[in-house]
């Protein structure tokens, strides 16, 4: 069931506003301006009108800025109480104006909307409601409010008066979605947008026709969201915790890392969430994605825990999870797990206590960030290692992988003869040079093989005997 939030103070002078402004375009006759939107299954097409910006209202429901809401506790818990006061409406103001992932300063994107307003004027309507609350639009307010004030004038749509907030929801969203539309969401406001679509109850298929997208990718952001909320609560220590905003920029590497835990989990279950806690430490201590995937479910055991001076290891493995009402219980996690899941809370404990905005005393925000470094070092050195192994395998498998991409070029040849002899078609002196050019490839083969390889096996053998003649 979609939240409701109740109406702004000023909802009937509004819909009095409104109401005369819709009487006065249908009373006029001439020419009036529309704007289309999907209204409880069809289109409808709905009068434009201009109304004060002032008169407006941000709206609290919107998902464009759905997970940047929680960045301040206190303004997070005073919109939620009642999300119209002045207050509570100037921090949806900024947090419509700021990057995404970094709350703290102010989105390019915005700027730019701010300098075409004022170059071109407003070029697409908002949408309203009768009571002032945009449902559409509400960066451009945001916006014309810092260029002109509250009583500059916006062109608004006017949605039905039946309007409630579950239309307030589904409209936004199928704006939002429109291939035109100039501003797509943040990361983790899309996936908060596709729980909130599952959690009322649509089909995923047609979720995913929404959002452009696939029911398997649907699928994974679901998976990547209760892995946030799960570090979310992971991360609680001191009084603090991360915020959804600190996971806006990860959106690639949660990807990457959506594929290489279930192709493991395939193979083995631990292994996978052995990989998942590790890539995850990682993740967070920043490093990129292509150092990420240096790291694997052996990873800490084979060259992190011999460069932390503490591992944070349970002494033994747990001795079990017990199964209520069985009086049985199942083998728990690992060794190993249980301290790459240490790890990991280690890791976002210390993010969470160092952040922007902390209210740790100044001394613990410190040991903290001496902590986090400590790790970040160490993790470091752990992936310039693994990294150079990665190379050196790389390496001593690149010359038998350009082998076997020649067999299958030699392979289609064959499939290629044959049906040149059906029709014909072959030049058979630029064959017969081809084959020349080969057979002295081979010889050359043969004899960086005669000078490599210490224990020939049959192939090789063979490549020796019938090439490697002197030259």
């Amino acid at each position: 069931m979609t939240k409701g939030y109740g109406l702004p103070p000023d909802a009937e002078e509004n819909r009095d506003l409104v109401r005369s402004r819709l009487a006065e375009i249908a009373a006029g006759g001439g020419l009036r301006e529309t704007f289309t939107v999907e209204w409880r299954g069809s289109s409808e097409h709905l009068d434009v009108i201009q109304m004060p910006v002032g008169n407006l209202y941000y709206n609290p429901a919107t998902h464009r800025i759905r997970a940047q809401a929680g960045h301040d506790p206190k303004q997070a818990e005073a919109l939620a109480a009642d999300p119209w006061t002045s207050d509570s409406q100037a921090y949806l103001a900024r947090l419509l104006q700021v990057l995404p992932a970094d709350p703290a300063r102010t989105d390019p994107d915005f700027d730019e909307l701010t300098v075409s307003l004022k170059e071109y004027g407003q070029t697409d309507p908002g949408l309203i409601t009768h009571e002032g609350i945009l449902v559409n639009g509400n960066t451009r307010r945001a916006a014309l409010m810092q260029l002109y004030g509250p009583t500059h004038t916006m062109r608004v749509a006017v949605l039905p008066p039946s309007c409630d907030w579950q239309d307030i929801a589904a409209i936004e969203l199928s704006l939002q979605l429109r291939k035109e539309h100039r501003r797509a969401y943040s990361y983790i406001n899309r996936l908060l947008a596709i729980q909130e679509l599952v959690d009322q109850g649509a089909p995923l298929g047609v979720i995913a026709a929404t959002f452009r997208t696939t029911a398997e990718r649907c699928r994974q952001d679901q998976w990547v969201l209760r892995r946030i909320e799960s570090l979310i609560e992971r991360s609680k220590t001191a009084g603090e915790q991360l915020s959804l905003v600190a996971f806006e920029d990860q959106a690639e590497k949660f990807r990457e890392l959506h594929r290489a835990y279930l192709k493991q989990y395939a193979a083995n279950p631990e292994k996978a969430e052995l990989l998942l806690e590790n890539r995850l430490a990682a993740m967070f201590l920043g490093f990129a994605k292509t150092d990420v995937r240096f790291v694997d479910h052996d990873f800490r055991d084979r060259y992190l825990s011999v460069r932390l001076l503490d591992s944070g290891a349970p002494a033994e493995a747990s001795a079990g999870v017990a199964i209520p009402g069985l009086g049985r219980a199942v083998r728990g996690p690992s060794v190993s797990l249980e301290a790459a899941k240490a790890l990991t809370d280690a890791v976002l404990h210390a993010v969470a206590v160092s952040r922007p905005g902390s209210s740790v005393p100044p001394e613990a925000a410190a040991e903290a960030q001496k902590e986090f470094k400590r790790l970040r070092d160490a993790m470091d050195e752990a992936i310039t290692d693994a990294g150079r192994e990665a190379r050196i395998k790389k390496r001593k498998q690149a010359a038998p992988a350009r082998l076997a991409d020649a067999g299958r070029d030699i392979e289609q040849c064959v499939t290629d003869l044959v049906m040149s002899r059906a029709q014909r078609s072959l030049d058979e002196e630029s064959f017969d040079d081809a084959v020349t050019d080969l057979k002295q490839k081979l010889e050359k083969l043969a004899t960086e093989a005669r000078r490599t390889v210490q224990q020939p096996g049959d192939g090789v053998t063979w490549l020796l005997e019938t090439f490697g003649k002197a030259r």
